[in-house]
C-alpha cells in the first residue's frame, strides 16, 4: 500500500506557477489553500474537502518548517516539513503541494492566480491574506467553517 505514485506532486512556487497557466488555458477552475498541517486532525481534513468541492484543481501551500517557527513559537512545527508534506500529498482531495518558506502564502497567491481561495473559518473574509488580489482578478473567497473541538493548539495541550 505504499504507491506514492499516487500522491500528489510536491512543486516549487514557480513551477506552480506554469502548471496554474497550463490549467487556467485548459479552462479549469483553480482552487488555493494553504496552512502548516502540523498534527493533522479533521478540521484540516474538512477545509481541504471543501477547498477541492470549489474547482477543478486544488493546490495547498504548505508552511516549511522555519516558516512554522515564526508563526508558532520555537517548539512547533510538531511534524516535520517531509511528514506533513507526505500526509497532505496522500489525500484524495489534493492535487498539488507547494511548501513555501515565507511567513504568509501571499507571493504564492500572487503566482498562482487562484480562482478560489479558502481558508478555515478561523479567519474572516477581510483577514484572509490574498484575498485582494483574488478579488482584483475576478476570483473568490471562500470561508470554511471549523469544526469544533479540532486545532492542533487543542491537541498539543492535552499532550502537555
Amino acid at each position: 500500500m505504499n504507491d506514492y505514485t499516487l500522491r500528489a506532486p510536491v512543486v516549487s512556487a514557480a513551477e506552480a506557477a506554469g502548471f496554474a497557466d497550463s490549467l487556467r488555458k485548459q479552462g479549469k477552475r483553480i482552487v488555493f489553500t494553504n496552512g502548516c498541517f502540523d498534527l493533522f486532525h479533521p478540521g484540516h481534513l474538512e477545509i481541504l474537502e471543501e477547498a477541492r468541492m470549489q474547482g477543478d484543481f486544488l493546490f495547498v501551500g504548505v508552511n516549511t518548517d522555519d516558516s512554522v517557527k515564526r508563526l508558532k513559537g520555537t517548539d512547533r512545527p510538531v511534524q516535520p516539513l517531509e511528514s506533513r508534506v507526505a500526509v497532505v500529498s496522500g489525500l484524495r482531495s489534493v492535487d498539488c503541494v507547494v511548501p513555501f518558506s515565507q511567513d504568509t502564502p501571499l507571493e504564492l497567491i500572487t503566482e498562482i492566480l487562484p480562482d478560489v481561495l479558502v481558508k478555515g473559518g478561523d479567519y474572516s473574509e477581510e483577514q484572509v491574506v490574498g484575498a485582494d488580489v483574488v478579488r482584483e482578478n475576478h476570483g473568490d473567497v471562500v470561508i470554511v467553517p471549523l469544526l469544533d473541538g479540532y486545532s492542533t493548539t487543542l491537541i498539543i495541550e492535552k499532550m502537555s
